[in-house]
């Protein structure tokens, strides 16, 4: 056996042994658990950083699934010009939230919250669609620096999130602020902690649960909106009480932090992953209904949930069963199973309990 961190999970690796969420302790997935790519989204989803898996796993099987269509929906996205572009302003807005924020690490500065978040506003008002934009995101390749790249993604789905929820200008820029700012107590955190392939002892654990307190901690004497500091201290925290470091519940959360928490799981259940070439969001809409309504902001997740979803509608679509067919319906009782068209076939997988999206073609 071996221990693995999550984000190099590939279907068809076996579990060695039991995982529990580290909040609760509730038994996720049992030892033998062969996994596909909703148990590897409902790991992240729980925030799991890494799991022990069978020698033996059956690599065949990724890459049989990641080379099932010689030209995938991600594969054409990557070669226009278009997401070419995007990629070079958005590697531009990373690198560019690298230098302000070791400067301010470092002591050298406060932040410039103005020259943080220009670039990446900028590149949201390009006359893009939320669906465009996510179709950008959910193609860019992981990089080295994973904390600076993540905050950029959940700054930028924030703001879409934000304009979803008809926030004001004012407050979208302040989403799109608290989403870039959520996780900088990270970068406060031992990279050999953070990077850590084996299991984290409890002790580390700890240490990196402490990121939240970290971030609040640096950013809470700069001239920056309060509702970024608290989305610093709270994106972990959930409604019901089950999050950290205060265990906060409902109204004591800051609405920006109930907003970015949701960019934040949504966009670590997305991340692209080395064996395939494209994300279906239908995994991670199906694990926020099933898992989420609880612990989330139920008016800011149905608000996204449903517009996520309808960005879908009458894209091109694979099901398990290798059916090829067209979204044509948003179910919103069951968001994550549409109706699609397949030739003169109408499927309604919300009757069908066996079939799902398997991903966008």
């Amino acid at each position: 056996m071996k221990r693995i961190t999550t984000k190099k999970l590939e279907p068809g690796m076996v579990l060695a042994d039991n995982v529990y969420a580290y909040d609760s302790g509730k038994l996720i997935y049992a030892k033998k658990t062969v996994l596909d790519d909703e148990a590897i989204t409902k790991l992240i989803f729980y925030s799991i950083i890494n799991v022990l898996v069978e020698d033996e796993e059956d690599k065949s099987k990724a890459l049989k699934h990641s080379d099932n269509n010689s030209q995938s929906y991600g594969q054409r996205i990557r070669q226009t010009k278009e997401f070419k572009a995007f990629k070079k302003e958005f590697e531009g807005c990373a690198q560019n939230f690298k230098e302000v924020i070791r400067d301010a690490i470092d002591g050298k500065n406060n932040i410039d919250i103005e020259k943080l978040t220009g670039p990446v506003l900028e590149l949201m008002d390009k006359g893009r669609g939320a669906a465009n934009i996510f179709d950008m995101l959910h193609n860019l390749r992981d990089y080295d620096d994973a904390t600076y790249t993540h905050s950029i993604n959940v700054a930028m789905i924030s703001n879409i999130i934000a304009q979803w929820m008809k926030m004001s200008k004012e407050d979208i820029k302040v989403a799109t602020q608290a989403g870039m700012l959520h996780d900088v107590g990270k970068l406060l955190i031992p990279n050999e902690i953070i990077t850590k392939p084996a299991r984290l002892t409890n002790d580390e654990y700890v240490i990196v649960k402490t990121h939240p307190t970290q971030g609040y901690n640096l950013l809470k004497t700069m001239d920056i909106n309060e509702h970024v500091k608290n989305t610093a201290l709270m994106h972990h925290e959930r409604c019901d009480g089950s999050g950290y470091p205060l265990g906060l519940k409902d109204d004591k959360i800051d609405k920006f932090a109930k907003l970015v928490s949701i960019a934040d799981v949504y966009d670590a259940m997305t991340s692209v992953r080395v064996y395939r070439s494209s994300v279906c969001p239908f995994a991670a809409i199906e694990t926020f209904e099933k898992e989420g309504l609880r612990k989330y902001d139920t008016d800011i997740l149905l608000t996204f949930l449903i517009n996520i979803a309808n960005t879908y509608l009458l894209y091109s679509v694979r099901l398990n069963d290798g059916t090829v067919g067209e979204i044509v319906f948003i179910n919103r009782d069951y968001l994550s199973r549409p109706t699609v068209k397949c030739g003169s076939e109408y499927i309604d997988l919300s009757v069908k309990p066996n079939l799902y999206i398997k991903e966008i073609i």
